[in-house]
């Protein structure tokens, strides 16, 4: 049986396996970072990981146009349209939506965040969200394409399911 020590050029790899260790460890421990910042986000709003995934899904919506429905949020949430229906209606008796006629479907409505709701999540969250763009900032053009590469490729990797 061989050894690393071994294998020619095997220090490299030795070192390039810390390396890309230490690179994944830095993930995990950002990866547990957010998680906690969820669960914060969570108990300060008194809400589920649903209700602000719906949030913030709504608010990136509204800053593009796009326009939401139920069926929007259910294929997005991976829940069933009852579920959404209960999310929803939760979510429009603490004042955080406001549903609308579909001008383009009568059968349907719009989803849309309340002011309230902006407001509550902005302050929440603005705080960290402007340090969290600070960081990236301060960024060189060259590092910010490298991060983005790099996180784009992790997401393939994770999203792939092996057969």
């Amino acid at each position: 049986m061989s050894t690393t020590e071994d294998r020619p050029g095997s220090y490299w790899y030795a070192d390039d396996d810390a390396r890309s260790t230490s690179v994944m460890e830095a993930m995990r421990s950002y990866r547990a970072a957010e998680v906690a910042m969820r669960r914060r986000t969570q108990q300060s709003m008194d809400m589920g990981e649903n209700e602000l995934l719906v949030l913030r899904f709504l608010t990136r919506a509204q800053q593009q146009g796009d326009r939401v429905t139920p069926v929007t949020l259910s294929r997005y949430l991976g829940i069933t349209s009852a579920s959404t229906t209960a999310l929803l209606d939760r979510l429009e008796r603490s004042g955080h939506i406001a549903r609308t006629p579909n001008p383009d479907d009568r059968r349907s409505v719009l989803i849309s965040s309340s002011e309230k709701s902006d407001a509550e999540v902005r302050h929440t969250l603005g705080a960290m969200h402007e340090r969290m763009m600070a960081v990236v900032r301060g960024m060189s053009v060259e590092d910010r394409a490298t991060v983005i590469g790099f996180l784009d490729d992790m997401r393939e990797a994770v999203d792939t399911i092996d057969a």
